[in-house]
This record gives C-alpha cells, structure tokens and sequence, in this order.
C-alpha cells in the first residue's frame, strides 16, 4: 500500500482527501477510490486534466501512483490566458 491525496479546487472551496491504495494504483482510479467526486459532482474522472503537485498527467487512465503522489484535478479554463491579459491591458489605457 502507497499513501497518496487526491486534491480539487474552485474558489469557494477545496478538499485534499488522503487515502491508502494498492500499488500500481493509477490516477484515475485514486480520484475514483477518494470520494471526492461525490464532494464536487463536477467532477469527472474520465474526462478532466489531472496533474501530480503541479506536473499535467498525459494519460491519468495509465499513470501509475507512487509514495507520496498528490493527484490534482483541473477544473477547465474559463477564458484563454492570453486573452485574459489582453483584456486586462485594454482596460488601462
């Protein structure tokens, strides 16, 4: 067994949510196994971009978890970054 979290945020909350899985345990599978679904419904293991303390998963479905691994779920942008800055430099000149 391997110690890892599962964590989700949206701006009104967050919950990181610790559990024990088998080795070999993928990411997808550890979000599945944590609940946090139930917590946040908008949530959806299959689809959503996870990420291991920062770094983007390519594959959750076959990212294999080791010791200490914390799975962060990404909710989607709402607004292109780019397009965030750009909106914000017109708005001070």
């Amino acid at each position: 067994m391997i110690d890892v979290e599962v964590a989700f945020a949206r701006p009104d909350r967050q919950e990181i949510v610790r559990l024990q899985v088998e080795e070999g345990t993928t990411a997808v599978e550890a979000v599945r196994a944590s609940g946090i679904d139930a917590i946040f419904p908008e949530i959806d293991p299959e689809k959503d971009d996870m990420g291991i303390f920062g770094k983007v998963i390519k594959s959750p479905s076959a990212h294999e978890l080791r010791q200490g691994d914390r799975v962060e779920i990404y909710r989607p942008l709402k607004i292109d970054p780019k397009e965030a800055r750009l909106n914000r430099a017109k708005k001070k000149t």
